[in-house]
């Protein structure tokens, strides 16, 4: 087993946010709300102290207000700590200002990098959620003597999905032969989770490298260019995994907690997804309130009719009110009488008494922050 205590995780949190430009508007990607209690930056997160590493860097880009606020010391994962822990990257300027890939990113905190006393990175997205033991990928990437092992998962694509994606070609002895960069097909395909280990001198040299170059994509200008010089590992992950690359997914992601087969899968017991704590009262169900198949966070008070819905810390539904198929998030108030179906909100939505509003499962209707409809 690899000693993890010389793995260094970085998370970055802006990457594919114009992929759900309604919930990156006013966050960064890390910070979207998921499943009732969890920001998405706390799946890479909790998957990495899960897994032994104490030292975790969080790359930041813009939109990180509320990010800084969620993760406060680390002390939730355990991270608020002398050395390692965990540390915020916020974007250091250069000639190209704000960074525009994750080769670029890197350069920008090269000198972290160095001062860690790491042999390899760990690079993650905050868009995967899954739970993820990284202890054996690590092994493995030592073991097959890898550039770069990539974690990647098999499914059925639609053209839509790929177009947001890394789609790999993998020979039978897990080489990486071929890599397309968001190509335009469907089908059955094995793609990239955005994951990946690589020895922390090679990193450096390569980011160096792409800096004299003027080159800032780690997917097109190393793994795609030059895939051939280099030894690119792929390592199954055949867990249960959600990509959130779209409203549609982000959506019916969420809906597919309520099947508590696959929920298990995810929030395990022997490595636990850690969150903030807010400490709010127990939910309250009113006289009248009837709630079926439903995933309700604490703090929150229903007096009327819920059902296949997420609800987030805080939401009030009042007497006689409906809401069906719907994400609500924090502190939203659904008031009397009012009619929801297939709604997503986002916080400190008030939806005023008597009101209706409907989308499709397809295209749910989004709510703002802070807006009254």
């Amino acid at each position: 087993m690899a000693n993890m205590a010389k793995v260094l995780g970085l998370i970055f949190a802006n990457m594919h946010e114009q992929t759900v430009t309604d919930l990156t508007k006013i966050r960064a990607m890390a910070s979207v709300p998921f499943g009732g209690r969890y920001r998405l930056v706390d799946f890479p997160l909790s998957n990495m102290v899960n897994s032994d590493i104490d030292n975790v860097g969080i790359v930041t880009k813009d939109n990180y207000l509320s990010l800084i606020d969620h993760i406060g010391a680390g002390d939730e994962w355990d991270l608020s700590r002398k050395t390692g822990g965990l540390h915020l990257l916020p974007p250091y300027g250069n000639s190209h200002g704000v960074y525009r890939g994750r080769l670029e990113a890197l350069a920008h905190i090269k000198r972290f990098i160095q001062d860690s006393n790491a042999e390899y990175l760990i690079l993650s997205d905050a868009d995967v959620i899954a739970n993820i033991d990284y202890r054996p990928i690590v092994d493995y990437h030592i073991e097959t003597g890898a550039d770069i092992t990539v974690v990647y998962g098999k499914g059925n694509f639609t053209t839509e999905q790929t177009m947001t994606k890394t789609v790999l070609s993998i020979n039978e002895n897990n080489q990486v032969y071929d890599l397309l960069v968001r190509p335009e097909i469907s089908g059955e395909h094995n793609v990239s989770l955005n994951m990946f280990v690589v020895g922390k001198d090679f990193m450096l040299n390569v980011v160096r490298d792409a800096e004299s170059r003027n080159l800032y994509s780690f997917e097109v200008d190393l793994l795609q260019h030059k895939l051939s010089e280099l030894k690119v590992m792929a390592y199954k992950f055949d867990k249960p995994f959600f990509q959130i690359d779209s409203m549609d997914t982000y959506f019916k992601s969420n809906m597919k907690l309520m099947d508590k087969t696959l929920r298990d899968q995810i929030f395990l017991a022997d490595s636990p997804i850690y969150t903030k704590v807010r400490d709010d009262a127990p939910t309250t169900y009113g006289l009248d309130s009837n709630v079926k198949n439903s995933l309700i966070a604490d703090g929150c008070i229903i007096e009327g009719e819920v059902e296949n819905c997420v609800l987030f810390r805080g939401v009030k539904v009042e007497k006689g009110a409906k809401v069906k198929n719907c994400i609500l998030m924090q502190d939203t108030v659904v008031g009397k009488k009012a009619e929801m179906n297939f709604v997503v909100t986002d916080k400190n939505v008030i939806i005023s008494e008597y009101r209706s509003l409907a989308g499709t499962e397809s295209y749910p209707v989004f709510v703002n922050k802070g807006a009254t409809v």
